[in-house]
């Protein structure tokens, strides 16, 4: 009994001393893996700044930046580990990193695949920082593109996390990709409105606009004959393409156009519904010129406008 105790006394007394003795280059270790990790983000600052200023390489000094960074750290772990084990090699590492790499793989299999979405996205760059875009339910501006997932703020101050192999394998409309953005809107005009003379009025309305370019021109087009109205579709560009503008631009014109249609007596028909009677007897059937509501007499005579209890006493006398 005495012996075991001894034994376990000695092998105690050896690992205290062991650790006493590797207490020093544990610390030494610790300082230089921290001095790799401070030299590691510094180099992140340094290419995200010389980078920062220009638009087309902004992305790609995030992704050399971010890459730089873990290799350095990777680099500071290594020198820490074989301060601290001097038998430790570099086959060593690379050997449990093959090791363990599958399962890992398998463990982290949907961070991976965002992490390299996220890569594909910095370098490749279908919308950049600061891009107002849509993506499904969701339209804000990016705030950060990150390894593993994109950052958007709603219009309504809200932050949105999408992953960014959702945003790879997905579409996406950049409101912002170009200077210039072509906004549109429908205006119904009533059937007895001359349409030359109100696209006249809208093209007027539009050139006391400031925010509407004149390069491209506007443009005001017949798009279709509805059931209550002529559509007449106005399309307008603006510059810069973001939100606000779009909503500035969109209020100024159609209070504009309103204003300036009402004013020259241009009618603005709300949905309307008409039963009309007919004199359907053979001498006037088909003839429309005869059937007043609802078409032009040409250069006939309308005739005369009569109430519904008049009409039905009319149909009454005629089929006594």
């Amino acid at each position: 009994m005495n012996f075991e105790l001894s034994a376990l006394w000695k092998q105690l007394e050896a690992m205290v001393r062991g650790s006493i003795a590797l207490f020093p280059s544990l610390i030494f270790a610790v300082i230089v893996f921290f001095i790799f990790f401070f030299i590691a983000r510094s180099v992140k600052r340094i290419v995200r700044r010389a980078t920062g200023n220009r638009r087309h390489a902004r992305n790609l000094g995030l992704v050399l930046g971010r890459l730089a960074q873990g290799t350095i750290i990777l680099i500071g772990l290594f020198v820490a580990l074989s301060i601290v084990i001097p038998s430790f090699q570099a086959g060593d590492l690379v050997q449990l990193l093959g090791i363990s790499g599958v399962a890992i793989g398998f463990a982290f299999r949907d961070i991976l695949q965002n992490f390299l979405a996220g890569i594909l996205i910095l370098l490749t760059e279908p919308f950049r920082i600061g891009d107002q875009i849509v993506f499904k339910n969701f339209e804000g501006t990016v705030e950060n593109i990150e390894t593993r997932a994109t950052t958007i703020r709603t219009y309504d101050n809200r932050r949105i996390v999408i992953p960014n192999s959702e945003l790879f394998t997905n579409s996406v409309t950049v409101n912002t990709a170009f200077d210039t953005r072509r906004m549109e809107y429908d205006v119904g005009i009533g059937y007895g409105d001359d349409i030359e003379h109100a696209k006249r009025l809208i093209y007027e309305a539009l050139d006391e606009i400031a925010e509407v370019l004149q390069d491209p021109a506007p443009d005001v087009l017949v798009m279709e004959l509805a059931e209550s109205t002529v559509d007449i579709r106005v399309r307008w560009w603006i510059k810069p393409p973001r939100r606000i503008d779009d909503l500035r631009s969109r209020d100024q014109v159609l209070t504009a156009i309103k204003h300036k249609l009402t004013a020259n007596g241009i009618d603005l028909p709300f949905p309307t519904q008409q039963i009309l009677f007919h004199d359907q007897t053979e001498e006037t059937d088909g003839d429309r010129t005869q059937q007043r509501e609802g078409w032009p007499a040409g250069q006939k005579q309308s005739p005369r406008s009569r109430s519904v209890g008049g009409a039905l006493r009319s149909l009454a006398k005629h089929n006594a």
